[in-house]
């Protein structure tokens, strides 16, 4: 017996018309040889359906001596109640031949009852026989017979009865047969030694890839080679049957829909291998149905209990699948490939595949499967109304979270709230599904904290509510959360120690968005707490930064940044490392500040949290770019963009543009430098850091492309921004030098000493002179302002009127006039420009002068005139 292999070094080149059956090839070759010498042979073809035993079959014929005698006949399962229905085909046609002698009884003995006595049955098949021999006349004799599988009982008998006389005869069976036939056929074919079994396997993919290639006519994508291949199985009939379709769809060779091949591939599947297993053994389908519906983590053990099948007739159908290549035969016995999968579930009726799934999710409960296998079956139907349903979608949204995974997370809760009707469940639902969103999606996770915010109970319970959202990137980024955060720990009783505990990190937090008065009842709260409770290292944290940001008491911000840093892990940095590191980079203690950021940026990378990354890497950029290390910075604050992009944190992303803009005007990029900005605008209603930072990036790129006049604005605006905070440290965000700059580059060196305090010390910005505008003309210039032929930024400028102009006002004046002219007072002028109100008083004395007007009441009709 000769069975047929796969090659060990590779996927077998293609002999003749037939790719991938070398080996079966030679086989025939070596048989047709012998029997033309006189030899006898039997060649049983074996395989599944499509598989190509009828190319086989054809081959053998093709491969037969000269000067044969063929006997050819094809079986249908129609015609297995007709005695003798194979041999009736393989006569009939020699039969009709005229002068064909020693057959003349042939046509009565086969039209003869099979109810015979045994006696007469034999002497049907010695005669049967006799003319089989009387028809080679020396010649070599070929009996050629297709799915053998469907044949009469008689004529396998008859079949048999050659099989066991063929020593001598130049006589050759050949015949094709299913996988599954064994019980169909007679033991001899089997036995005798004449057999050669060939049982031709899938083709495999480079074979499949070149005959696809040559029916499209063109070079075939790999991914679409791939995809035919996995589902047809490398079954050469649902090959040539999924490439007919694929052609008659208009399909791509070189850049296929993947969609439109996968929608295609399944309907092939089904109408080809599915639909000959259905005929075949339907179970066999029904536990491949309930396998796809279990996904990618079932088994057939749990298909079968799916299905309500018994161990005996699962081991039946899962041998058929085996043998159908639709699974693998494992251990574990699962889907050959997910697009295989894919393609059963298109199978399925929409209301079954929903009842499916609710069977399955009720059967893995009770099986104590993993809650994530459970719940994605709860994903795929409606509320259920199960007690169960709730705590295993949360169960297997911690699961998800745990390992990293947001987005399952969030789905798995997104359906939990959908679960639940109890008012304090949706709460603690919606926690924690902002919790996870928190590092995925900012936006959302700040619409979830409003919603927890804006619930009915007591102040505790909202404030219990709230602390899943209690962090930095939620308050820095989201104004809306930050308010929520103040309001729930205003409403918070701070006499009792459990309020406390709520107050701590809601106070943290109220503290990140500038609001001094949590801090101060917070801290009360302590003092009064009983065993005089520590406050945590987030609260520190945020505590020091506020202490820094106010200007008044460094060596107190240093001290709440080296306690903060004391008190977190030594191989990490908690929740208020960025801003101890801000607090000691705003008092002048830059290298321990790079340290402590450093350390905060590795612990959000272990942790994997994108959100907490970009904040850390925020603010270690503006470290850098203090240090002059412009590189570091670049590195840091692109990644940073990079990851408050994906987790759509605006604000974040805007100060992380911001860093990137500042350290490319150094490179002297300024192109660069606005499109990054203009990139990443900020929000409105930004964290007035953010909007402080903005500004100031803004204005130095302003001033590095030469337009003072709108540089200036910028950085004026930047300390009004921070001035309404209270944030009255220079080092947080250096604009006075800036502004400085920008007036002595406008021809103002008093406004500049003004401004600054002193001598402009350029060297401390770290920034390149600015490049003056060709033609020293000013981009930027408000509608209304006044300039004269004496104002350096005069030339060109179209907004200023021309009596403006022709009287020669400064820049300084127009800036004072404009401001005036809205209504303002000298000391809201004087506060709006960072001047001294003696300083606006005698800027406005000049203007009335030069005007030749005595007060406010004629500054406006003397404009007009003009």
């Amino acid at each position: 017996m000769i069975a047929s292999k796969e090659a060990a070094d590779g996927p077998r080149r293609p002999a003749g018309p037939l790719l991938h059956r070398d080996d079966e090839l030679a086989v025939l070759d070596a048989t047709m040889a012998e029997l033309a010498e006189g030899q006898p042979a039997v060649i049983a073809i074996q395989g599944p359906r499509g598989i190509g035993k009828s190319s086989l079959l054809r081959a053998a014929l093709a491969r037969a001596p000269r000067q044969s005698v063929v006997l050819r006949a094809r079986c249908h399962e129609s015609e297995r109640d007709f005695p003798y229905g194979v041999v009736r085909q393989l006569f009939d046609r020699v039969l009709a031949q005229p002068g064909r002698t020693g057959t003349a009884g042939l046509e009565l003995r086969a039209g003869t009852r099979a109810e015979a006595s045994g006696a007469e049955v034999h002497e049907q098949l010695q005669d049967l026989f006799q003319a089989a021999r009387s028809l080679s006349g020396g010649k070599p004799v070929v009996i050629a017979v297709d799915d053998l599988t469907f044949a009469d009982p008689a004529s396998l008998a008859w079949l048999s009865y050659i099989v066991r006389r063929l020593e001598g005869l130049p006589l050759a069976l050949v015949f094709t047969v299913d996988s599954d036939a064994h019980d169909a056929l007679p033991a001899d074919f089997d036995t005798l030694s004449p057999t050669r079994l060939l049982r031709p396997g899938p083709l495999c993919d480079t074979c499949a890839a070149r005959w696809m290639a040559q029916r499209f006519g063109a070079p075939l994508d790999t991914e679409l080679a791939s995809a035919c291949h996995t589902l047809s199985l490398g079954n050469p009939l649902v090959l040539r049957e999924l490439t007919d379709r694929l052609l008659a769809a208009d399909v791509s060779a070189g850049s296929p829909d993947p969609a439109a091949v996968l929608e295609i591939g399944a309907a092939t599947l089904s109408d080809t291998t599915v639909e000959w297993l259905h005929r075949s053994r339907p179970a066999a389908v029904e536990l491949l149905t309930n396998l796809a519906v279990l996904g990618p983590g079932g088994d057939i053990e749990t298909a079968a209990a799916l299905a309500g099948q018994g161990e005996f007739e699962t081991a039946l159908a899962g041998e058929e699948l085996r043998r159908s290549g639709l699974i693998d035969p494992g251990p574990p016995q699962r889907f050959r490939h997910e697009l295989v999968r894919t393609a059963i579930l298109s199978r399925i009726e929409p209301r079954t595949r929903l009842d499916l799934h609710a069977r399955a999710a009720a059967l893995l409960v009770r099986l104590g499967a993993p809650a994530a296998q459970t719940a994605e079956h709860l994903m795929s139907m409606g509320a259920t109304g199960q007690t169960w349903a709730l705590p295993i979608l949360r169960t297997a949204a911690r699961e998800a979270a745990a390992a990293g995974d947001w987005a399952t997370a969030a789905r798995y809760l997104r359906r939990a709230l959908a679960e639940s009707a109890d008012p304090e469940t949706v709460l603690a639902v919606t926690g924690q599904l902002g919790a996870v969103e928190l590092h995925q999606d900012v936006a959302a996770c700040a619409r979830y904290a409003a919603t927890v915010a804006a619930s009915v109970g007591p102040p505790p319970a909202r404030a219990r509510a709230l602390l899943p959202f209690a962090d930095a990137v939620l308050t820095l980024d989201s104004p809306m959360a930050a308010r929520s955060f103040v309001e729930a720990a205003a409403a918070l009783d701070t006499g009792s120690g459990a309020s406390l505990e709520l107050l701590l990190p809601l106070g943290t937090q109220a503290l990140l968005a500038g609001h001094r008065g949590t801090a101060r009842r917070t801290l009360a709260a302590l003092r009064r707490s009983p065993g005089r409770q520590v406050a945590g290292p987030a609260f520190l944290g945020a505590l020091a930064a506020l202490t820094a940001a106010g200007g008044r008491f460094p060596l107190r911000a240093q001290r709440l940044a080296e306690r903060c840093a004391e008190a977190t892990a030594p191989a990490g940095a908690g929740t208020g490392a960025p801003g101890a590191a801000l607090a000691l980079a705003w008092s002048g203690r830059l290298e321990d500040a790079a340290a402590l950021a450093g350390r905060a940026v590795l612990t959000a990378r272990i942790a994997a949290h994108p959100g907490e990354l970009a904040l850390t890497l925020l603010v270690r950029a503006d470290i850098a770019h203090r240090m002059d290390r412009t590189a570091a910075c670049l590195s840091d604050a692109r990644e940073a963009l990079r990851l408050a992009e994906s987790v759509r944190a605006a604000g974040l992303a805007a100060a992380a543009a911001a860093c990137a803009a500042r350290a490319l005007v150094v490179r002297g990029q300024h192109e660069a430098a606005g499109a990054v900005l203009a990139q990443a605008p900020p929000p409105s209603g930004a964290h007035p850091l953010i909007r402080a930072l903005s500004l100031q990036a803004r204005g130095v790129v302003a001033a590095g492309l030469g337009e003072h006049e709108q540089a200036l604005q910028l950085f004026l605006e930047c300390g009004h921004q921070l001035a309404a905070r209270g944030i009255a440290n220079p080092a947080c965000v250096p604009w006075r030098e800036h502004a400085a700059r920008a007036y002595e580059q406008l021809g103002e060196p008093g406004a500049a000493r003004a401004i600054a305090g002193d001598d402009v010390p350029g060297h401390r910005t770290g920034l390149p002179a600015p490049r003056p505008a060709a033609g020293a003309a000013t981009a930027g210039t408000e509608p209304g302002s006044l300039a004269g032929p004496g104002s350096p930024v005069a030339s060109g400028t179209s907004a200023a009127p021309v009596g403006a102009r022709r009287v020669g006002l400064t820049a300084s004046e127009r800036r004072v006039t404009d401001l005036v002219l809205t209504g303002l007072s000298n000391l809201e002028v004087a506060e709006r420009l960072f001047l001294s109100k003696r300083t606006v008083d005698t800027h406005l004395g000049r203007i009335y002068r030069k005007l030749g007007i005595r007060g406010r009441p004629e500054l406006g009709e003397a404009l007009k005139e003009l």
